[in-house]
């Protein structure tokens, strides 16, 4: 599917869902808006010497492992009170307007739980191959270390990330509608290497990695995946994976669903077909308008989302100003962002900077300038494969409203004259 042309411009504003009017109703008073700049301290201004620079600071031990500045306080990741029924099954987003680049830092990797997060004695861990193996065997984290180790870059992203605006615009920031994504560097192990250790028989088709948490987070996943890229992975961003991220062992499976991602991988069996988990049943199933489901629809497309302007991150100057965003896709790389100030009735190239890797985020920038007239403001990304990021409308035209899942459609910001920036649909 691709973009079908020109929008019209009517702009429709839904109501939240239950319980999110009162989110709305409190960003500012609870942060979630980006603050604006304080008043300057004229004693701290030039010519002035500034008070930082009179006295002298901290030592080297003050601070064993580095904080961000004490002004950043409310760059954190944020949870939706209203959106499960606990906290240990359940989500928190990834602040993306506060962030540029195309790496997330890691204590600002959103996290997905559903049985809270596991703290593993990394000395009493154990992971178990079993099934349609030659030996099956158990290996210590020391085990896995000595293998062959690479460095990959991979964004990681909810199968549900966006999935509260498939029946129109629901919340009031980026952070919300598509912060349920990141992206690090993952050192580990291929898993084909640990495949191979055990010895695979001739009729294994599929593994299915289990995590250690009370869920027992079970998946399917083709055995020519596995051996594919597919990685057991021991560190994020050069340090141990944290807790929240599946410490000490994850399974990384590039480009797929997040929820495929076992952490706190404690087995792997192979087998002869799928399992039919309850994640793969009861859940991560796409339910059609017919009442069918879309059944292993594993690969995440192509999707981008502007991050400044958005609705945590206005519009504060007139004048000249630099929009920005990410587009990735599970299916390769970014080729190309178009973006649009007026609703898609003018599409511009945007530039993308920095790396480009395979199944990773991409940063891209527009510069424009801003008089105080109204935008709509929207992103659209093209991948190394040549598909094209679609329309809201053209994927409910296609698989209805019924679904939570795979939501990659074109998100729309308005801007308003004040520079303060709503979430909103095209009709």
């Amino acid at each position: 599917m691709s973009e079908s042309g020109k929008a019209k411009g009517r702009t429709t504003r839904r109501g939240f869902l239950s319980g999110a009017a009162a989110v709305g109703g409190t960003l500012a008073t609870a942060g979630l808006v980006r603050p604006a700049a304080a008043e300057s301290d004229p004693e701290n201004l030039p010519p002035n010497v500034a008070d930082w620079s009179r006295y002298l600071g901290e030592g080297v031990d003050a601070r064993p492992y580095g904080m961000p500045s004490e002004f950043e306080e409310h760059v954190v990741r944020r949870n939706v009170a209203w959106l499960t029924a606990s906290t240990e099954s359940s989500v928190n987003f990834t602040p993306l307007h506060e962030l540029d680049g195309i790496i997330t830092p890691n204590g600002l990797c959103f996290e997905r739980h559903h049985g809270g997060i596991a703290e593993v004695d990394p000395s009493d861990f154990r992971l178990m191959i079993n099934g349609l193996v030659d030996k099956p065997l158990i290996f210590t984290m020391d085990d896995i270390k000595r293998f062959p180790r690479t460095n990959k870059l991979y964004f990681l992203e909810c199968a549900a990330n966006s999935g509260m605006e498939w029946r129109g615009a629901q919340l009031n920031g980026c952070q919300f509608t598509h912060g349920m994504i990141h992206c690090v560097m993952y050192t580990g192990v291929p898993l084909k290497f640990i495949l191979e250790e055990a010895g695979l028989k001739t009729n294994a088709k599929w593994i299915m990695p289990e995590g250690g948490d009370a869920s027992a987070m079970n998946r399917s996943i083709p055995l020519e995946k596995a051996l594919d890229d597919c990685l057991v992975a021991f560190k994020m961003n050069g340090e141990a994976l944290r807790p929240e991220q599946g410490y000490p062992l994850r399974l990384v499976v590039p480009g797929w669903e997040g929820n495929m991602w076992v952490k706190w991988l404690r087995r792997i069996e192979v087998g002869d077909q799928p399992w039919h988990a309850r994640e793969e049943t009861s859940k991560y199933t796409d339910l059609l308008e017919n009442g069918q489901s879309r059944r292993f629809t594993w690969a995440m497309d192509c999707k981008s989302i502007v991050t400044n302007p958005s609705p945590q991150a206005p519009l504060l100057h007139k004048g000249h100003n630099i929009l920005s965003g990410l587009a990735w896709s599970g299916r390769g790389t970014v080729d190309r962002v178009d973006v649009t100030l007026d609703g898609g009735k003018n599409w511009r190239n945007a530039r993308i900077d920095g790396p480009s890797f395979d199944k990773a985020v991409h940063r891209f920038y527009y510069e424009f300038d801003w008089n105080g007239e109204p935008l709509l403001v929207q992103s659209r990304a093209i991948d190394s494969t040549g598909y094209v990021q679609p329309t809201k409308d053209e994927l409910r035209a296609v698989r209805g409203t019924n679904s939570i899942y795979h939501n990659n459609g074109i998100q729309t910001w308005h801007i308003r004259e004040n520079g303060e920036v709503e979430n909103v649909e095209i009709s």
